[in-house]
C-alpha cells in the first residue's frame, strides 16, 4: 500500500474548509498523519493569508482514483475553478507523492514540484516525514528543508494552532 501525501490550503474561510478537507480524506483513507498548520502570505497574487498543512496516509487507491476524490472534495468545499493559476481558494488539495512514483502524465506530475519550491509545502511535509526520501532526488525532506532554510529565508511562514 503506497504512502501518500497531500497538501491542503485555503484562504477563504480556511478553518472550516481545511476541516472539511481533512474530514473527507479521513473518511476515504482512514487514519491520517497531520502536520501542524501554517499561515503564509498569498503567492502570485494579493489576497488573504493562506492556511496550509500536509496530510499523510496509506492508500490502496490508484493515482487516478485519488485525483477523482480530490476533485469531489473540492466540489464539496465549493471551489470554483478559475482561469488564473494564482487566486483565492476555498480549498486546494494537491497530491504530493504516491509511494515512490515518478510520473509526468497530465494532469498528474509526481512528485509534485511544489515540494521543493514552497516552504508552506516542504516544512509541513518535513514535520511529518523528515526521514522519508524524495522520489527524484533521493534526499530526505529534512535535508531539503535545511537547504531551503539556508538559501531562502521564509519569514511569512507562521505556525497556527488549529484543531483538525
Amino acid at each position: 500500500m503506497p504512502k501518500v501525501y497531500f497538501s491542503l490550503g485555503s484562504n477563504v474561510d480556511p478553518e472550516k474548509n481545511l476541516k472539511l478537507g481533512v474530514d473527507e480524506l479521513r473518511r476515504r483513507y482512514g487514519k491520517l498523519k497531520l502536520s501542524p498548520v501554517y499561515r503564509n502570505k498569498a503567492v502570485g497574487f494579493h489576497g488573504d493569508d493562506f492556511l496550509n498543512l500536509v496530510v499523510g496516509c496509506n492508500a490502496r487507491d490508484y493515482i487516478e482514483s485519488i485525483q477523482s476524490a480530490i476533485e469531489e472534495i473540492h466540489t464539496l468545499a465549493g471551489r470554483q475553478r478559475r482561469e488564473k493559476k494564482f487566486s483565492s481558494r476555498s480549498l486546494d488539495i494537491d497530491l504530493l507523492t504516491w509511494g515512490d512514483a515518478v510520473t509526468d502524465v497530465p494532469p498528474v506530475t509526481l512528485p509534485r514540484g511544489d515540494i521543493l519550491k514552497y516552504a508552506f509545502v516542504l516544512k509541513p511535509l518535513c514535520d511529518i516525514a523528515p526521514n522519508d526520501v524524495h522520489p527524484e532526488t533521493g534526499r530526505t525532506y529534512a535535508d531539503h528543508w535545511t537547504d531551503m532554510r539556508t538559501f531562502r529565508i521564509e519569514r511569512s511562514l507562521r505556525r497556527v494552532d488549529l484543531d483538525l
